[in-house]
């Protein structure tokens, strides 16, 4: 299937109601027993993930009853939501707020990721930004496109830097094996930045936009990659698994690295082989 645009305003309706609802009353205003760990200290879960999470999931079922919906949230209560995507003619992925760690020690750098997947591969992706009320958006072969509130927009493309000692990359350390790490790290050097906003959603939304030239994912959850990866493609860049496979929703282990270039892919890729090891 595919999302019309009458469909994808929809969508987008529901996740900017949902923000103003319930997500920027509670940004810089939580109290300390409304902020929940999860599978670590770091991993955290706020009452606004939780109410914004319900909202957009009640407003969808309301309007497309047909929807398979995964949420993070109700994904972390019942892990076998994960299996709806691969089958689904319809299915929606929400990260209600991607970056929580971020929002709740009161940095901007968090968003609302929605993604559709129809039979397992993604068909629109969405990266919004609450606080400026802007997104990004891509319909499967349509190409990407930042949006503005005015409704004005523009195409996006991604870097064309070629040296990789001009790019600028992103990376989170802590989502590898500790043993990984140490190693890992040694590359830095070889790059411009390497950095972590914390945020798939604003990472993803800078590599788009041609502010950074590559990423290298060591989780795979789909709320936090099925819109990204469709945006980044469709604003020119090439990503793949390790192991060459290509990126699916439906493949929740192994490491990811997208690239301005599929040159550049190869070229991380063997600077970053050990990874795969």
């Amino acid at each position: 299937m595919t999302i019309d645009s009458a469909t994808a305003s929809e969508l987008i309706d529901i996740v900017r109601r949902a923000a103003r609802a319930e997500i920027l009353p509670r940004f810089r205003n939580l109290d300390p027993e409304t902020i929940q760990t999860k599978t670590s200290q770091e991993d955290l879960v706020t009452v606004a993930d939780q109410r914004a999470e319900a909202f957009i999931q009640r407003e969808i079922a309301e309007r497309f009853p047909e929807a398979t919906i995964v949420g993070e949230e109700a994904t972390s209560e019942d892990a076998s939501l994960l299996e709806g995507i691969a089958e689904a003619e319809m299915a929606v992925i929400i990260d209600p707020i991607d970056g929580t760690w971020n929002f709740a020690r009161n940095l901007t750098q968090f968003g609302v990721i929605l993604a559709v997947a129809s039979r397992g591969e993604t068909v629109f992706g969405l990266l919004y930004d609450p606080v400026m009320d802007d997104w990004i958006m891509a319909h499967r072969g349509q190409g990407a496109f930042y949006v503005r509130p005015d409704g004005t927009q523009r195409q996006l493309q991604v870097s064309a830097r070629e040296h990789l000692a001009d790019m600028t990359g992103f990376t989170s350390l802590r989502l590898f094996p500790k043993e990984l790490q140490y190693r890992l790290a040694t590359t830095f050097p070889d790059f411009s930045r390497m950095m972590s906003i914390g945020c798939a959603c604003h990472e993803y939304r800078t590599l788009a936009s041609g502010f950074g030239e590559f990423s290298l994912i060591g989780a795979l959850m789909p709320w936090d990659h099925a819109a990204g990866v469709l945006v980044h493609q469709e604003a020119g860049g090439y990503s793949a698994l390790l192991d060459g496979r290509a990126y699916q929703p439906t493949i929740h282990q192994g490491r990811l690295l997208l690239a301005n270039s599929r040159e550049t892919w190869e070229r991380l890729r063997e600077r970053f082989a050990f990874m795969a090891e």
